[in-house]
């Protein structure tokens, strides 16, 4: 413990020489060359392997400087390794750890917050570890919402378009060619051309209006806010998947950055920005703000400007109470993502049925359109004459 904590202390202490002038930091060239006012942040695959490969190096001992120099040696992203040398150059320039990965703008504040109490407590390594480990679990839980959305999203395009040209080109050729003289269709056969005219008439319209809300919800979040407020009222399986999601979010923060030293107020808010976007956000800041200002108990504080479940409620009172909030944090962390898996494959299965249910319509409709009016057409014919 000892050599980690001289070598955590060597990390903010290492200079290089200084020179007259210094040429242009790859970050700088990043954003000379692509008029960026703000560097991107590392995809969450690079950034497990980067925390992986720190956290090994820094367990070897070997300083921080050198870790980030030898990781981006040879790394493909040749981005991602000017940014480190960056952040290497800073260290060895006299500029703390922690300031240096946050001058980058490359992190988010839960990452710098566990840098920090990593440089704190002499234990970096486990700091990039437990980062890694975060990391990994947000990317499965990632992947599979994306799982989740790809089916539809990939499945009523293509049906959406199969069924407008159908009803635009294929049926009025088909109109054309069976309704001669003075026959007029009836039943089902008409009530087929009367959609296809309908669809002729307006599917332009129908598309602009369809684009549109998927850019307005693309583009604002409180729309997008709102609708899933409304779907989380209505279907109790959403919501307590998404509530479920947002909640195992940032206590899995609060848990990391509690584990290495930082109070649970400081912890409490940064966490807050693991769930920036939805009303969360805005009730843990004011949470975090009663309990270190004003003196309230985290618990309280949690039933009163938050909209957590009583259970999150009920076990931080417990941690408070008995002075076991690691404990506590990490039972609930566990559970949740235990719960959020189940939910996860509840709302998978009814929605596969959903989608099951409105693509078979669609292809029926499909090809009920196009060989209805033939099947029907010689009887009806038929009859009137």
């Amino acid at each position: 413990m000892n050599n980690i904590q001289s070598n955590t202390a060597n990390h903010n202490q290492s200079t290089s020489p200084p020179s007259s002038e210094k040429p242009k930091s790859g970050m700088q060239r990043e954003i000379q060359l692509f008029g960026a006012s703000k560097p991107k942040r590392f995809s969450t695959k690079e950034a497990i392997q980067f925390y992986r490969g720190i956290a090994s190096m820094i367990r070897a001992q070997i300083n921080t400087a050198d870790a980030l120099k030898y990781y981006a040696e040879g790394l493909p992203n040749k981005v991602m390794a000017a940014a480190l040398m960056d952040i290497r150059n800073d260290i060895n320039s006299g500029i703390s750890v922690y300031e240096a990965f946050k001058k980058s703008k490359r992190f988010d504040d839960m990452t710098l917050g566990l840098i920090k109490a990593g440089m704190d407590s002499g234990r970096l390594d486990s700091a990039f570890n437990d980062l890694s480990e975060r990391a990994k679990a947000d990317l499965h839980m990632k992947k599979k919402i994306r799982k989740i959305i790809m089916v539809p999203a990939l499945i009523f395009p293509v049906l959406i378009c199969a069924f407008i040209y159908t009803q635009v080109k294929i049926i009025p050729e088909i109109k054309d060619m069976v309704v001669t003289g003075d026959y007029e269709p009836k039943g089902p056969v008409r009530i087929f051309f009367k959609i296809s005219d309908t669809v002729i008439a307006f599917w332009p319209i129908a598309i602009v209006v369809l684009v549109s809300i998927i850019a307005t919800l693309a583009l604002s979040n409180k729309i997008r806010q709102g609708i899933l407020n409304l779907a989380m009222s209505k279907w109790r399986t959403l919501r307590k998947l998404i509530m479920g999601l947002r909640q195992v979010t940032f206590l899995g923060v609060i848990k990391l950055l509690h584990a290495n030293g930082i109070n649970l107020a400081k912890a409490i808010t940064t966490s807050a920005t693991s769930v920036k976007g939805t009303p969360l956000h805005d009730e843990l800041l004011m949470a975090a703000e009663k309990y270190e200002k004003a003196g309230v108990p985290l618990s309280i504080a949690f039933t009163k400007y938050t909209s957590v479940d009583d259970q999150v409620v009920h076990m931080l009172s417990i941690g408070e109470k008995s002075a076991s909030m690691g404990a506590q944090l990490s039972m609930l962390t566990e559970m949740y993502e235990s719960d959020c898996e189940q939910l996860m494959e509840d709302f998978t299965n009814v929605l596969n049925f959903i989608v099951m249910l409105v693509a078979t319509s669609m292809i029926a409709l499909v090809f009920l359109g196009v060989f209805m009016p033939i099947f029907l057409m010689g009887p009806e014919m038929m009859e009137q004459r």
